[in-house]
């Protein structure tokens, strides 16, 4: 069976040790039965770290962004993981941006007293 472009998700685990896992797929339930040891298959890191839980998904547009959105999360402090899930309003041509980071407030300058 082929997904369509639009099954991708890119997600976030939550192992029982405190630790993240994100990897993409198609197939969100039966990949996270594959984590959890119901089905053959998951990822080596979390076969020791046992139950994950998932913790947040983000759906895109292919199996190339979804790789790519992997890739950058991967890339992001453990701090700015979840939050780059909770940011589902990122701007128009920049997904991989949480706003808050292209909309920085600006620096208010004050009057001097002189």
């Amino acid at each position: 069976m082929t997904a369509r472009a639009e099954d991708w998700q890119v997600y976030l685990l939550e192992c029982a040790d405190g630790t993240y896992y994100c990897g993409c797929t198609c197939h969100m339930e039966r990949r996270l039965a594959q984590h959890n040891g119901s089905l053959p298959g998951g990822a080596k890191y979390t076969r020791t770290r046992r139950p994950v839980r998932l913790l947040a998904t983000r759906r895109c547009a292919g199996r190339a962004e979804a790789q790519r959105q992997e890739a950058l999360v991967k890339r992001l402090p453990r701090a700015r993981k979840p939050a780059f899930f909770a940011a589902a309003d990122a701007a128009p041509g920049n997904r991989d941006v949480p706003r808050r980071d292209l909309a920085a407030p600006a620096q208010a300058h004050s009057p001097v007293a002189t």
